[in-house]
């Protein structure tokens, strides 16, 4: 193996199940081969994630990483080790290990350290998380959040490196929108599961139930083993609500270029890849204030203060209706997205922080 060794403990590129993590480390992938860095393989397709905070999982996992590391030791190493996505839940607990064997740079992309699960069911795993972000060269941080915690505990000799969230484009193809006139067409696009994303759709239910305007469509992208519950949550407005299921990329993209505004709250959004996804196609966003989304949501559309329904209602309020100003927002959202979002731009940062290191290790 020569190159980088990808690896990515939360989710493996191929997973079936789609998601904001598979799609950036798919982009990752797209973004590292083409930095003029050597291949780009995948080490491992050991996950390490421990949704519940459970013992007994977390003791498979690690043997299961243990056997892992062999396995790996014997293969030729690579020149670079980089892992996307390492934290509490899903540690890396075979590249430290392993670029400290083959004494090769080891470097993390969103890397999160949270001391505060140092004590606890996850406190095996937040050490693990501790210790790859401790063993990291370079750690790139993805919102300006993980970066203040990351530079409060940085170890001598380590470099934190920034990175916006990226899509695997190298650029925005041309659109045909047009100012709408007529009524405005919301959508909301996630996974029906518990936890983070149907508090979202909860909380979106909640704001339009206080909504005063009636002159609005809701077109919700999705499906999952939370359908129930979501088709619930919004069955009090049967006759405007529109469930168009779960579709493929292109499904999506056509139907963010045809909405007027993407409307999702972002409960739990490490900072949010469908924020990205919409603003592309100049579709600007309505979303809660939060750590991580405003890395995100920035000139492509508006925030409102988190856990208020009644402020969330009322920006949509203003917003349905105002064609020009909606439309107006989604073209300064492109603009964005074009600059600072695309392959270029990732690749740039990528290309300037990990260049320097390979050139040490292969002198």
């Amino acid at each position: 193996m020569s190159g980088v060794a990808f690896y990515a403990p939360m989710k493996t590129p191929d997973d079936p199940v789609p998601s904001g993590d598979r799609t950036m480390a798919r982009a990752l992938i797209a973004a590292l081969e083409g930095a003029g860095l050597g291949s780009v393989s995948v080490a491992s397709r050991l996950r390490s994630r421990d949704g519940v905070g459970d013992a007994a999982t977390q003791d498979r996992i690690f043997r299961e990483a243990e056997a892992e590391i062999v396995r790996l030791s014997a293969e030729p190493r690579p020149d670079l080790w980089l892992t996307y996505h390492s934290y509490y839940k899903a540690p890396d607990l075979i590249g430290p290990r392993l670029s400290d064997l083959w004494k090769i740079p080891y470097v993390i992309v969103e890397g999160t350290r949270a001391s505060s699960r140092l004590t606890g069911p996850y406190a095996r795993f937040a050490r693990a998380a501790e210790a790859a972000c401790d063993a990291g060269d370079i750690i790139f941080s993805l919102t300006d959040y993980d970066r203040e915690a990351l530079e409060r505990d940085r170890v001598d000799g380590q470099r934190i490196a920034r990175i916006r969230p990226f899509l695997a484009q190298e650029s925005l193809p041309p659109l045909s929108r047009a100012v709408r006139s007529d009524t405005t067409r919301l959508l909301a696009c996630a996974m029906f599961r518990p936890g983070d994303k149907l508090a979202s759709y909860s909380a979106l239910a909640s704001a339009l139930a206080l909504v005063q305007s009636a002159d609005w469509t809701l077109d919700i992208i999705g499906d999952g083993p939370a359908r129930a519950e979501v088709e619930g949550l919004f069955s009090r407005f049967a006759d405007r609500v529109s469930f168009l299921g779960a579709l493929d990329a292109n499904g999506v993209a056509a139907q963010m270029g045809k909405s007027d505004l993407l409307v999702w709250p972002g409960i739990g959004e490490a900072f949010g890849m469908v924020y990205l996804e919409a603003q592309a196609q100049g579709c600007p966003v309505l979303a809660e204030d939060r750590q991580g989304v405003r890395d995100v949501v920035r000139d492509g559309g508006w925030l409102v203060p988190a856990n208020d329904a009644y402020a969330y209602a009322k920006a949509i309020d203003r917003l349905v209706g105002n064609a020009k100003e909606l439309f107006a927002k989604g073209q300064r959202a492109r603009t964005q997205v074009a600059a600072d979002h695309l392959l270029p731009a990732a690749r740039a940062a990528l290309t300037a922080e990990l260049s320097p290191l390979l050139g040490e290790r292969r002198r």
